[in-house]
């Protein structure tokens, strides 16, 4: 792997461009280090709030001499957001942390009655939200949100509040259906 610290001070003078080129490089590894926690918690959403932080703090990294500073701040600062929401979700005992990140993900069978009542709520999206979320979907992680947004002609601010309203309607729909959609996460 490349040294991603490269783009470090450029981004330390608040290089939009340059923090896109290191989000570039960096990103499959966040991903990575967050997969055990991937089937409790919303791994995107701790992406990006990871990556916010990131930006707003690289100005005070400092490297230490060996490859990719930033990026190793950033698998914290990710992992340790991942680790609050567990505890804010109620899920994980402080005790628990060490043997939650020790655990490699397991593969769960796909529950058909949960998948169909996704699918049901899915179908019932408006245009817009649809839209965006399966455009999200699809991608699975393989195109920037700016790409997906130009394809489908929105702006990306409008893309990700689509993104964000599918989500809330299609968790309310699951909630009519009386699925506890966040037991399903454990």
């Amino acid at each position: 792997m490349l040294d991603l610290d490269e783009h470090l001070a450029a981004i330390a003078a608040g290089d939009p461009d340059a923090f896109g080129l290191w989000v570039a490089g960096a990103e499959p590894s966040l991903r990575a280090g967050l997969r055990s926690l991937a089937a409790r918690v919303d791994g995107e959403a701790i992406l990006q709030e990871a990556l916010l932080r990131i930006w707003q703090v690289a100005p005070r990294c400092v490297p230490d001499g060996r490859p990719n500073a930033l990026l190793r701040l950033g698998a914290r600062v990710a992992r340790n957001l991942a680790l609050d929401e567990l505890r804010r979700l109620r899920t994980l005992a402080t005790d628990d942390v060490d043997q939650v990140l020790a655990e490699p993900a397991a593969p769960r069978a796909p529950d058909p009655l949960l998948r169909r009542a996704i699918e049901e709520c899915r179908g019932g999206l408006p245009k817009q939200p649809a839209a965006a979320l399966t455009a999200r979907l699809e991608a699975a992680g393989g195109d920037p949100d700016e790409r997906l947004a130009e394809r489908l002609n929105m702006k990306l601010n409008t893309f990700l509040q689509n993104v964000s309203r599918a989500r809330k309607l299609v968790a309310e729909c699951l909630e009519r259906h009386g699925v506890d959609w966040k037991w399903e996460l454990l």
